[in-house]
C-alpha cells in the first residue's frame, strides 16, 4: 500500500500563562516529537491511557490545532503550514468524528440543516442535488428520510453518532480521525458502529486514524497500531504482531489489563502518569516500568527494530 500520510516529529506544547501581564510561566507537552506512517486504504490505530495525547495528535494531523514543530504529509504535499484558503480546500480530503455525538451535534438543527451545512460551504450544488446527496448520506449510514426534520436530541447515542459519520462523509474525504468514537456507547451499539465503519471504509476506500484506549476496539478494527504514552510514541506493529508479541513494557501492561488476557502474568502499574507539564527525563515510562534500568532515567532510548514493521523504543530491546 502507498503512504497516505507521513507525520514527522510532530510536537504540540500548549503554554501556561500568569499573572497580569499573562507571562508565560510553562507549558504542557501534549504531544513530543511523534513520526507515524499512515497507508491508504489502511486504519491505524493509536492506543494510549487518557491523557496521553491521542486527540491533540490527531487534531495536530487534520491542522485544527497549529502544531508547536513537526510536519504533516498528505499524499506526498506538507499541509502543515497552509494558510486559510489552501486548508479550506483540504478540508473536503480529511475530516474528523468527534467521541461524543451528545456534545458534536448543534441541538437547534435538524439533521437537514446538520447535513447540508458543510455541501453549502465547500460544494457548488442545487438544492435538488444536494437534498439527494443527504438522502444518499443517510442511507450509507443506515439512517431513512424520515429523520431529516428531527433534532438531535430526538435521537439514541447509536443514532447520533451515525448523523456524525454522515456529516464527516459529506464531502467524500480520503482520510478520516475518528476520535474515540464509541466510547460513548453501549457494548451491543459499539460493535454496529464499527461494522458500519468497516463497510464504509471498503466501500468508499477510505484511510483512519482510529483513536481510542480500549484494547478490543483496536484489535478488532485497526490494520496496525501505535502506542502513546505521555506524549510520545513508544511502539508501532501490525496489530495480531502486537498484541502477541508485544515489545514495550508498557504495551505489555496494557495488554496484560484485558479482562481475560491471554498473558500469562498480569502486570500491575504502580503510580501515576507525571505530569506533561513536567516531564520525566530519559524514557517518559521509567517512574512506572517494573524493568527500569539506570539508563532509562537518563536517555529516551531509540527506535528497535523487532520485525519487519516493528519497532519500539526501550533500552531493553537492545541488550
Amino acid at each position: 500500500m502507498a503512504q497516505f500520510i507521513k507525520v514527522k516529529n510532530l510536537t504540540k506544547k500548549f503554554p501556561i500563562k500568569k499573572g497580569f501581564f499573562n507571562k508565560q510561566v510553562g507549558a504542557v507537552h501534549a504531544v513530543n516529537n511523534i513520526s507515524l506512517e499512515i497507508k491508504k486504504g489502511e486504519t491505524l490505530g493509536l492506543v494510549g491511557e487518557s491523557g496521553c495525547g491521542k486527540s491533540t495528535a490527531g487534531r495536530c494531523i487534520l491542522g485544527l490545532i497549529p502544531p508547536t514543530k513537526g510536519s504533516v504529509e498528505l499524499e506526498g504535499q506538507d499541509i502543515t503550514h497552509r494558510n486559510a484558503k489552501e486548508f479550506r480546500a483540504l478540508r473536503k480530503k480529511m475530516q474528523i468524528i468527534f467521541q461524543n455525538p451528545y456534545s458534536s451535534l448543534n441541538p437547534r438543527m435538524s439533521v437537514e440543516t446538520i447535513l447540508r451545512e458543510p455541501l453549502v460551504i465547500h460544494e457548488k450544488l442545487s438544492k435538488k442535488e444536494q437534498k439527494q446527496r443527504i438522502l444518499d448520506l443517510l442511507e450509507m449510514v443506515g439512517l431513512n428520510e424520515g429523520v431529516l426534520k428531527r433534532h438531535p436530541h430526538e435521537f439514541s447515542g447509536g443514532q447520533r453518532q451515525r448523523i456524525g459519520i454522515a456529516r464527516a462523509l459529506a464531502l467524500n474525504p480520503k482520510f478520516i480521525v475518528a476520535d474515540e468514537p464509541v466510547s460513548a456507547l453501549d457494548i451491543s451499539i459499539q460493535a454496529q458502529i464499527l461494522n458500519l465503519m468497516q463497510g464504509l471504509k471498503k466501500d468508499l476506500n477510505l484511510t483512519y486514524l482510529f483513536i481510542s484506549h480500549d484494547l478490543g476496539v483496536i484489535r478488532y478494527i485497526c490494520d496496525r497500531v501505535a502506542v502513546m504514552y505521555l506524549g510520545e510514541i513508544v511502539e508501532t506493529a501490525p496489530v495480531k504482531e502486537l498484541f502477541e508479541n508485544p515489545g514495550h513494557p508498557y504495551t505489555q501492561a496494557l495488554l496484560s489489563s484485558i479482562p481475560g488476557s491471554d498473558v500469562s502474568k498480569k502486570i500491575i502499574l504502580k503510580g501515576d502518569i507525571p505530569s506533561p507539564v513536567s516531564p520525566p527525563p530519559g524514557c517518559k515510562f521509567h517512574t512506572r516500568c517494573p524493568c527500569a534500568m539506570d539508563v532509562c532515567r537518563e536517555v529516551w532510548p531509540e527506535r528497535a527494530k523487532i520485525s519487519e514493521e516493528h519497532f519500539a523504543n526501550c533500552h531493553l530491546l537492545g541488550l
